[in-house]
């Protein structure tokens, strides 16, 4: 018996699926045994498949002579990541593939061949049609397609290493095949090398005679046409009239020099004549030896005159013939000065005249450079021509010995060398019978498994009714089945409570009475957590407001109703507005958590202060550690705050302490929120004023809530049982 009745909510009993499994464990392990044994069978009846692999790395590789720069212009585009994917292609195309295949003889190998392996399933679909016939394809291509199918070919992951690897029932020649394939690529790829070393040469022979032929009638063109025009080069590199007219150009200038130093030497020898003053100075006169002798003279003749006046009369005869002699010399110093002057006077007349005849050269010249500056613009072009055609002819001459000395195989190896050469492997890659068998019992112990619990789940055997089920009839059967129904046992007029001697309220109160008498032999408190619980489930109330006008022991009573509604399913949350914050004490064992005065005083965020109660599934909001007059000037959040749990929790209750009408007129504008009076012993006068208050402003639900908090109690005892 599965124990659930059709009306009610299951949960799967995840004991009672492994109970199941544990009961039939013999043939669970028996069918397990059974089916590692079908694997292992199937495995050794498998034939064995075995697989190796060859390496190479692409890199460039060039002989020694090769020029720095054409290496790693090639290196450049050959480590390409495209460059690396062509080189893979070109592993796998048809003709190297014919070409290992013919060089391996591998079109005499049955294995190669699919008509040869052909098995009775696969000629049934043949028949059929459901499969092509492979005698349809010639023998070459279908040894390429069995060649193929057992070859792989593929770029390892961040590297420029290709790897080969080929499956074959025989090792050798799993481990021949990648070689062969590596060897017949490497030989392609120098071919390659070979081939355009070779076409190089033949293209590059023709074109360098046709060159050669081409400068040697260029050079013919520049020097007829220097010889025709009179374009004589020189040592500076230029023609001989340019030449020519430089070397006039700097005579000239030397020649006006001088000139201009004779003449200066001229005037200052009048300027000196002119003045009187002596001549001393004037390095032309003095450089002159009559000049010299004549100034020895002067100087002797002075000398006596100075020494016969100390003893001779100025008249003495004496004295006058030496003073002859001294103005006959000064006559012949003047007269020397005099042709001095006109010497040098002399020099600047010819500077004058090799100054206009070297004009008259020059202007000849100029006129002769024009005409071979025209003349040399058509040489250069002429010069030009022979100099590109030289020089095209050296580049081609350089490939062209650059290609030949790569003629030879040895000399131009492949752009890629084997780094891991294939073995003959020894143990088969397919089938591993070990993990085969492994990975078949798993499998048959979990099928198995899987279809035991299936048979508990269709049998009904692993069901259970839900806990929210039985939480609510446990509720069912502590309150008065007219509850659910009618007005709500816990809701009565005040004036009932109060025992007013009117004859209409002692029949409503009697009326009420009637009602709330069960049919069942016990007595039952209708004023109970339990029966409060249940109303606020069945009125589906979004928020509710408990007012405990005798402390802390009606906010304790809040706490159990708390608790006893999560036990029962219900998603509710307890906003904790006491001045004593004796809720969270219950909930939290502790006051230090964030709560509604962080929140409104913008300390704590919204998220951080709810938190869980630590004996059921209720959440609450704690009083808080920030000061409670600064938290009240954003009171009128309050409102938005409950808007927000609302949202998120099936009920939201807030437990004010002993507030007042107006204090909970702040917490809501709505007149029909749910009034919670939690008085556990009713004190009749607190009772009456809170009821009368709230009846007065309106407030038509108003609830007891009164006794013992034992059921709210023993509701959060089961649920942590």
């Amino acid at each position: 018996m599965s124990g659930v009745t059709g009306n009610q909510d299951v949960d799967i009993d995840l004991a009672q699926l492994v109970r199941g499994v544990w009961a039939r464990r013999l043939k669970v392990v028996a069918i397990t045994l059974l089916g590692a044994g079908v694997a292992f069978a199937g495995a050794k009846m498998i034939s064995p498949k075995y697989r190796s692999e060859t390496r190479i790395l692409i890199e460039p590789r060039a002989p020694a002579f090769a020029t720095a720069q054409a290496t790693d212009a090639n290196a450049g585009q050959l480590l390409d990541e495209l460059n690396i994917s062509s080189q893979v292609q070109l592993l796998q195309s048809a003709d190297l593939i014919k070409q290992v295949i013919s060089s391996q003889k591998l079109y005499d190998l049955p294995e190669f061949d699919a008509a040869a392996n052909s098995s009775a399933l696969g000629d049934i679909l043949i028949a059929l049609h459901l499969k092509k016939s492979p005698l349809a394809n010639p023998p070459e291509e279908r040894v390429i397609d069995a060649f193929v199918e057992r070859l792989q070919v593929y770029q390892v992951p961040g590297s420029r290493v290709i790897g080969i690897t080929f499956t074959s029932k025989d090792p050798a020649l799993a481990a021949t095949i990648p070689n062969a394939m590596a060897a017949a690529y490497l030989a392609k790829q120098s071919g390659a090398k070979l081939d355009s070393n070779s076409e190089a040469t033949r293209w590059l022979e023709p074109e360098i005679e046709n060159l050669r032929t081409k400068v040697s009638d260029a050079e013919q063109k520049v020097a007829e046409y220097r010889a025709a025009h009179g374009l004589l080069p020189t040592n500076g590199g230029g023609n001989f009239q340019t030449q020519q007219l430089n070397d006039i150009s700097a005579e000239l200038t030397r020649v006006r020099g001088e000139k201009a130093n004779a003449e200066a030497r001229a005037q200052s020898v009048r300027n000196a004549l002119s003045s009187g003053e002596a001549s001393d100075t004037l390095q032309d006169i003095m450089s002159s030896q009559s000049i010299q002798r004549l100034k020895g003279t002067e100087s002797g003749l002075q000398s006596q005159i100075s020494d016969l006046q100390t003893s001779l009369l100025n008249n003495h005869p004496r004295l006058k013939s030496l003073r002859a002699q001294l103005a006959d010399i000064k006559t012949q110093i003047r007269q020397e000065t005099q042709k001095i002057l006109a010497s040098i006077e002399n020099e600047a007349k010819v500077a004058t005249l090799r100054e206009q005849e070297l004009e008259q050269q020059s202007n000849k010249v100029k006129a002769n450079s024009a005409q071979a500056g025209e003349d040399e613009v058509g040489l250069n072009a002429l010069e030009r021509e022979a100099a590109a055609q030289r020089q095209l002819l050296e580049t081609y001459l350089s490939r062209f010995r650059e290609a030949a000395s790569r003629a030879d195989k040895n000399s131009s190896p492949a752009d890629a060398r084997i780094v891991s050469t294939a073995v003959q492997p020894v143990d088969p890659y397919f089938p591993k019978v070990v993990p085969i068998v492994v990975v078949a019992a798993l499998a048959t112990f979990i099928m198995t498994s899987i279809a035991i619990m299936l048979a508990e789940l269709f049998s009904g055997r692993a069901l259970r009714p839900t806990s929210s089920v039985e939480a609510e009839e446990r509720i069912e059967r502590e309150t008065v089945e007219v509850v659910a129904v009618a007005a709500p046992p816990a809701r009565v007029p005040a004036s009932s409570m109060l025992g007013v001697q009117h004859e209409e309220q002692e029949e409503q109160q009697d009326e009420v009475a009637e009602e709330l008498v069960p049919e069942e032999p016990e007595e039952e408190n209708e004023f109970s957590i339990a029966s409060v619980a249940h109303y606020l489930i069945g009125s589906r109330a979004p928020l509710a407001i408990a007012i405990s006008p005798t402390g802390d022991n009606g906010s304790a009573a809040t706490v159990a109703l708390a608790r006893t509604l999560a036990s029962a399913g219900s998603r509710v949350v307890l906003v904790d507005m006491t001045g004593s914050g004796h809720p969270t004490e219950l909930m939290a064992q502790g006051r230090s958590l964030p709560g509604v005065t962080d929140l409104l005083c913008g300390e704590a965020a919204f998220g951080d202060t709810i938190h869980g109660d630590h004996l059921s599934d209720a959440h609450f909001i704690p009083q808080g550690t920030s000061d409670m007059r600064r938290a009240m000037r954003g009171a009128d959040r309050l409102s938005l705050l409950l808007d927000a749990l609302s949202s998120a929790y099936d009920l939201v209750l807030v437990e004010s302490g002993a507030a007042d009408v107006a204090g909970v007129s702040k917490l809501t504008q709505s007149k029909t929120v749910e009034i919670i009076l939690s008085m556990p012993e009713i004190v009749e006068e607190e009772f009456v004023a809170a009821m009368t208050s709230f009846e007065e402003a309106g407030y038509e639900r108003v609830v007891l809530m009164s006794g013992d908090n034992t059921d709210g109690n023993a509701a959060v005892a089961q649920q942590a049982a």
